[in-house]
């Protein structure tokens, strides 16, 4: 599966598309269960590519459909990226933990239950998913500290990059090229700030962990997530991997793949509130 097999896929339109900053790529999109009679577990979307701006949320409407109409608010969220004004480092980190942190503004709006909120992303979304459960590790001073981190339930990382050191040396990786651009330099340069952009530097993150890893993902392959998932067990973590055979890299963010219904229980179980 490719990307515009996903962008093809069925897609509601939001509910609401709410401002988390001034910055103009500083949004969300909200969509809501069609029952509007109780709080709704969230789960926030993190879209992937790169970390660049040539790609966007909307590679993560199906997703967000769907799980939407499996009775969850989702919360699409867009970011600053490699190539946008000041986006990269750090205003690619701030960006989606104070898109996280907005939720507490709208929660009474829309009825959102903030006890009950997973992060999900998709390749270079998935790292970033990963890292936002890990902002309690960063140090004093750090300039990704946002302050008051909203509390999650659990990540579910789609293909996740969890070592952007480590990717940036995999030759033929898609977004090896792009990881000094969101750091800003090399790791031998600037190893304080992949430390604190590295899930598998920070581990254990103390939050609930699901890996998906598509067996035929050339991309992200499971070679690249088995150190992370090996050592974030070693020291505490609760993190499940699961392995999907005959799914590759966008398999994951598809519903309706062979992937989807291992992703749907994933979520479920990390919400530990059963969707109506």
């Amino acid at each position: 599966m490719r990307v515009p097999e996903v962008l093809a896929l069925p897609v509601a339109p939001a509910d609401a598309v709410i401002s988390y900053g001034p910055d103009s790529l500083q949004f969300g999109e909200l969509r809501l269960p069609s029952a509007r009679n109780q709080p709704f577990p969230v789960v926030v979307i993190i879209h992937g590519g790169c970390w660049l701006s040539a790609y966007d949320l909307h590679l993560m409407d199906a997703m967000a459909t769907s799980l939407t109409e499996a009775g969850y608010a989702t919360w699409n969220l867009e970011y600053r990226r490699v190539g946008d004004r000041e986006g990269a480092w750090p205003n690619t980190f701030l960006d989606v933990a104070k898109g996280v942190n907005y939720l507490r503004e709208i929660a009474d709006e829309y009825q959102l239950d903030l006890d009950h909120v997973v992060v999900t992303g998709h390749s270079a979304g998935g790292h970033l998913a990963l890292w936002l459960g890990a902002q309690d590790q960063l140090p004093a001073g750090s300039e990704l500290k946002t302050g008051d981190p909203l509390p999650l339930s659990g990540v579910v990382s789609l293909a996740g990059i969890v070592d952007p050191a480590g990717y940036l040396v995999r030759e033929g990786q898609s977004c090896g090229t792009s990881v000094d651009e969101l750091i800003g330099g090399l790791p031998e340069n600037m190893p304080e700030r992949y430390r604190q952009a590295s899930p598998l530097q920070m581990a254990p993150l103390g939050v609930r962990q699901v890996l998906v890893s598509g067996m035929e993902d050339p991309i992200v392959p499971l070679t690249h997530l088995q150190p992370y998932f090996e050592q974030a067990r070693a020291k505490g973590d609760r993190v499940k991997i699961v392995k999907v055979k005959n799914a590759g890299h966008f398999e994951v963010i598809a519903p309706g793949s062979v992937a989807w219904p291992k992703i749907e229980k994933a979520i479920r179980k990390l919400s530990r509130k059963t969707a109506n």
